[in-house]
């Protein structure tokens, strides 16, 4: 186990934006078959659960919540989920301080819960002031509708200015950075993940085994052979040289091991400094099982030396 503030979280949490609307995203399961990943993902020791108000424009919430109610105590779970930054059509209010109290109502009402564990703002917004957001995430912790809070997908001085503010006027601290670090992108060691540790910030990084392609889900000519790969928007963070090269030294390491690439890719992040739970997602049943047996596999420094060799400094990949 391991803490997000006072929160007991697993080693890893299970992400639901591929639990919702085939209609959001073509690779996105439906209820009745997402549902047995999030039962299992219990009985494997996961509590710790990830989604937000933008996935599958709320249902993903709302399948989260029923299965949770269905399978555990809430006192035995930690959901977390995000408010939506970056203003678009079906959300115009961004992270103003008006969105976010009403934002939070309507994740409470889609969970069915009382309360939400972790309230992470999905991205930075340049809109409005970020003393007004802070003051806001403040005013719904002190409501008891939010435990905690933390932020996803920014640069470091974004971050640094926020827990600043919230420093000087003694409101609620952000307690986890939900960032985009892995095997083959790993800007985030540069000034995010040293600036987490540095004021004891949990480090929950999404796409941990870099949506599939640690899998081999992608073709160096092209193309993939998933459905994921071939109409994922981000599918594209990943596929130069340098990235396959990395690729290879994973392949190599998990001969060693016996384990799959993604199970060697997940091992080095679940190993890496401050690393607290990076969050997966899945829409088959072998992949969850295979992420969690990850945990078991401890790498030797001759092995991180030989993930860590071929990597080449990337642009910043994930933010916007």
């Amino acid at each position: 186990m391991a803490s997000i503030g006072d929160l007991r979280v697993s080693r890893l949490c299970l992400g639901a934006m591929s639990f919702g609307d085939p209609r959001w995203s073509e690779w996105v399961i439906e209820e009745v078959e997402a549902r047995p990943f999030i039962e299992r993902a219990l009985t494997l020791g996961i509590n710790f659960f990830d989604s937000a108000e933008m996935y599958s424009h709320g249902v993903s919430e709302e399948i989260l919540g029923r299965a949770l109610r269905d399978f555990a105590r809430r006192d035995d779970v930690v959901i977390a989920t995000k408010v939506t930054a970056q203003p678009h059509d079906d959300c115009p209010g961004g992270l103003s301080p008006q969105h976010i109290a009403h934002a939070v109502d309507d994740s409470l009402r889609r969970l069915g819960v009382d309360y939400i564990d972790l309230y992470q703002i999905h991205r930075w917004d340049d809109g409005p002031p970020a003393e007004d957001i802070m003051a806001a995430l403040d005013a719904v912790v002190r409501s008891g509708k939010v435990r905690y809070i933390g932020a996803s997908n920014m640069y470091a001085w974004q971050f640094a200015k926020m827990l600043n503010i919230s420093a000087d006027n003694g409101w609620a601290p952000f307690v986890s950075m939900q960032n985009h670090h892995n095997l083959i992108y790993r800007e985030e060691e540069r000034e995010m993940n040293p600036l987490c540790r540095d004021h004891g910030v949990a480090l929950v990084p999404w796409s941990p085994m870099a949506r599939g392609f640690l899998a081999g889900n992608r073709h160096r000519a092209g193309g993939g052979d998933t459905v994921r790969s071939r109409t994922d928007p981000r599918a594209v963070l990943y596929g130069s040289d340098d990235d396959y090269a990395v690729l290879d030294a994973a392949k190599s390491v998990a001969t060693r091991h016996r384990a799959t690439p993604t199970q060697v890719g997940l091992a080095w992040l679940l190993a890496q400094p401050g690393m607290t739970a990076p969050i997966i997602g899945t829409t088959r049943m072998q992949h969850l099982e295979d992420a969690v047996a990850a945990l078991e596999i401890s790498l030797t420094e001759e092995d991180r030396a030989e993930l860590e060799a071929p990597y080449r400094a990337h642009p910043v990949l994930g933010i916007d």
